[in-house]
C-alpha cells in the first residue's frame, strides 16, 4: 500500500463530509485537521508540513495569524496551494502567494444556485413585504392587510451588476418571472452578456432604468465602495437594492440615507462590513430592509457542492494538474517547478 506523501491541512471548521471522504480515497494524500482550540503552535506545526492548505474564506472566523499572508507562507516551505473553502478568498493575500510560488484556488460557482435563489428570495421578501408582515402578525392585531401591501416583481426591470456564475442564474430565474434583465459586467463582452440572458448596458444606464438592482460582482479595488451616495442617488425613485456580493462594495451609511429619506423603496442585504453587523446598526432599524447573515450560499446543497469541488481541485493540484479555478494563473509555472522538485514529474495520464 502506498504511504501518504502529500499533506492537506485544514482547521476544524464545519465542512461537508464530501471533502474528507474524497481525500480519503487517495492513497498518497493525508488529511490533517488542526484544532482551533488547541495550542497555536500545533496549528503552525501542521501547516509547516502542508502541501495544500484548505482555508476558511471568512475573515471574521479565521484569526489573522492563520490567514495566508507573507508571515504564514514563510512558515510553510513545502506549501504548493492555498485552497479557499468558498467562492471568495478574503483571507488569502494572492500577491503574497504568487511571490512565494503558491497557487490559489477558490470554489467559485459551487454555490451559485444557492446564491441566486437567495437573491431572488430577497427581492420577493422586500417587494412583497414578507418579513415585515411576518413580524407584524407575530406582535400585533387591528391592522389592515392593505397596510402591508407590496408590489409584484413580475414585469419589473432587473439590473444585475456582475453576471458571473450566480448572476447568470439570477437572470434565468428573473426571466421566468417575466422580468426584463439588464446587466453590466466590465469583464465580459456584450455578446457574452447576451448569451447569459441579459441586455448589456453601462452602469449609468442600469441604475437609471432598473427597478431592482442586484449586486453579484467581486470585491476588489475597482468595486470597493463603488455603490455610494452618488450611485444610490442615480437609481430610480422607489427602486430596490439587493446585495449577495461582499460587504464593503456598498456604503452602508449612504444606503441608509437613501432609504430613510424615501429615495429607495427597500433593500435586501446578505453582506455587511463588518460581519455580523452590530445589533444597533441603523439599517437593521428599517422595516423595508430584509437582512441575512451572509447565508446566501449556505445551503446543504451549496455546501456539499463547494466541499466536493474543493476536494476535486485539491486532488488535481497534488497530481500536478492545473485546477480549473486558479485565481493566480501567473504563479502556475513556478508552482509546477516546485512540485517537480518535491515529487518529480507528474503523471500525464492522471485525471
Amino acid at each position: 500500500m502506498t504511504s501518504p506523501s502529500k499533506t492537506v491541512v485544514r482547521l476544524d471548521f464545519w465542512i461537508d463530509p464530501a471533502f474528507d471522504q474524497r481525500l480519503a480515497a487517495e492513497p498518497d494524500i493525508a488529511l490533517r485537521v488542526a484544532r482551533r482550540e488547541g495550542a497555536e503552535q500545533d496549528v503552525f506545526d501542521a501547516l509547516a508540513a502542508a502541501h495544500l492548505y484548505h482555508i476558511s474564506p471568512a475573515k471574521n472566523e479565521l484569526p489573522r495569524a492563520w490567514q495566508a499572508t507573507d508571515a504564514l507562507l514563510a512558515r510553510c516551505p513545502d506549501l504548493l496551494c492555498v485552497s479557499s473553502a468558498g467562492a471568495g478568498h478574503d483571507t488569502v493575500d494572492v500577491d503574497a502567494c504568487t511571490r512565494a510560488g503558491v497557487a490559489v484556488v477558490n470554489q467559485i460557482g459551487g454555490n451559485a444556485a444557492s446564491v441566486a435563489e437567495h437573491a431572488i428570495g430577497l427581492m420577493l421578501a422586500v417587494s412583497r413585504r414578507i418579513a415585515e408582515s411576518d413580524r407584524r402578525l407575530r406582535t400585533s392585531r387591528g391592522y389592515s392587510r392593505e397596510s402591508l401591501m407590496g408590489h409584484e416583481v413580475t414585469g419589473k426591470t432587473l439590473g444585475i451588476v456582475g453576471i458571473g456564475h450566480a448572476g447568470r442564474r439570477v437572470a434565468a430565474i428573473a426571466r421566468a418571472l417575466d422580468m426584463p434583465v439588464l446587466a453590466h459586467d466590465p469583464l465580459l463582452s456584450d455578446d457574452d452578456i447576451r448569451a447569459r440572458g441579459a441586455e448589456p448596458v453601462t452602469l449609468a444606464a442600469l441604475l437609471a432604468r432598473a427597478d431592482i438592482v442586484s449586486l453579484h460582482c467581486p470585491r476588489d479595488a475597482s468595486t470597493l465602495g463603488s455603490f455610494d451616495s452618488r450611485a444610490f442617488g442615480a437609481m430610480k425613485p422607489g427602486a430596490l437594492f439587493i446585495s449577495t456580493a461582499r460587504g464593503g462594495i456598498h456604503d452602508e451609511a449612504a444606503l441608509h440615507d437613501a432609504l430613510a429619506r424615501g429615495h429607495l423603496g427597500g433593500a435586501g442585504l446578505d453582506v455587511w462590513e463588518p460581519e455580523p453587523p452590530p445589533l444597533s446598526h441603523p439599517l437593521l432599524t428599517l422595516d423595508n430592509v430584509v437582512a441575512t447573515f451572509h447565508t446566501a450560499g449556505v445551503s446543504h446543497e451549496g455546501r456539499r457542492n463547494v466541499a466536493a469541488l474543493g476536494a476535486q481541485q485539491a486532488v488535481a493540484v497534488l497530481r500536478g494538474i492545473r485546477p480549473p479555478r486558479l485565481v493566480n494563473p501567473e504563479a502556475w509555472p513556478r508552482v509546477m517547478a516546485r512540485y517537480r522538485e518535491r515529487f518529480g514529474e507528474p503523471a500525464r495520464n492522471a485525471a
